[in-house]
């Protein structure tokens, strides 16, 4: 056998012209480094196992018969497939209204996140006037303090200002959960972080051409910064989706009820609701979150990395 055969076949394949990474084609030839990349493959599979069998589990778990469920043999799949059970539910409790509250939710909170948070970290980072530094402070310092502790003092303000009412059926109602997204201290340390790092000769130059401040931030920096808008927004989307207490305490008319605090109610009916149609609604509820994760997993594994970067 050739010198050039044996090398063919002591390189895996697929690694043969491979030259970037922290291992190239030529780490390959050796024994440990082939032993460690198995190793490192395994762990992953694992990790991806654990993460898509509970979602997996609770589908099939929800398309069961309750004497399935509580049946002495256990199965892991349904034997029999009863798909009209979906649309049975979401009639029963009109679940697109749920998803069509929380469509209203998300967009609000999306827009608030990204205009004031930005707007906050524009002027601490570019304009910086007079006490900018102890505004940053400050900022961080309620980053500190658990958000648990600011729901009493929050509500006490939204019932001040006459948004806590059981009577209230209106959309206005989510105000004050748009607000709170934008005022977060995490989206505004991001943006801060990503504006720092913008190039100081164009918004200079859009200052002697006489653009006023606001001019500048719509026009320069906001259409500079699509990647960070992007990640906050994505944020945004996600927590606003998931977010429970806040809406709990002020979303009192069911007919403006998210998904997560439908959900919640729908658990504490009478009589009870059946174990595999309660499961079947919480699948129903984390659907939208599972493709808003598969359509953007680049830009929220990106964040990491973005973060730790000066270029």
């Amino acid at each position: 056998m050739s010198r050039d055969n044996r090398k063919k076949k002591i390189i895996l394949p697929r690694f043969k012209d491979k030259r970037g990474g922290f291992l190239n084609f030529a780490d390959y030839r050796k024994v440990s480094n082939r032993i460690g990349y198995g190793v490192m493959v395994a762990f992953l599979i694992l990790f991806a196992f654990m993460a898509v069998f509970p979602i997996v589990f609770l589908f099939a778990s929800s398309m069961k018969s309750v004497s399935e469920i509580t049946s002495a043999t256990y199965t892991f799949w349904p034997k029999e497939w009863d798909w009209g059970k979906i649309g049975r539910l979401w009639e029963r409790f009109d679940f697109g209204r749920y998803y069509l509250n929380t469509f209203v939710y998300v967009i609000g909170a999306v827009i608030c996140a990204v205009i004031f948070n930005s707007l906050l970290a524009y002027a601490v980072a570019i304009v910086k006037p007079f006490g900018y530094k102890v505004i940053n402070a400050l900022v961080f310092l309620g980053y500190m303090v658990p958000t648990i502790l600011n729901i009493f003092p929050l509500l006490q303000e939204i019932r001040d200002f006459g948004f806590l009412n059981p009577d209230h059926q209106s959309y206005l109602i989510f105000i004050p959960l748009w607000l709170g997204f934008g005022a977060n201290a995490y989206y505004y340390m991001l943006f801060r972080d990503y504006f720092s790092r913008l190039p100081k000769s164009l918004v200079e130059a859009s200052s002697m051409d006489g653009a006023n401040q606001l001019q500048i931030f719509f026009r320069v920096v906001l259409p500079l910064s699509k990647p960070i808008i992007g990640i906050v927004a994505i944020f945004a989307m996600t927590a606003s989706y998931s977010d429970f207490l806040l809406p709990y305490c002020l979303l009192q008319a069911s007919e403006l009820q998210t998904v997560v605090v439908g959900i919640y109610n729908i658990s504490n009916i009478n009589p009870p609701l059946q174990l595999p149609d309660f499961l079947l609604l919480i699948m129903l509820s984390i659907i939208p979150q599972i493709i808003i994760f598969l359509v953007f997993q680049r830009q929220i594994m990106n964040v990491g990395a973005g973060k730790g970067s000066k270029e």
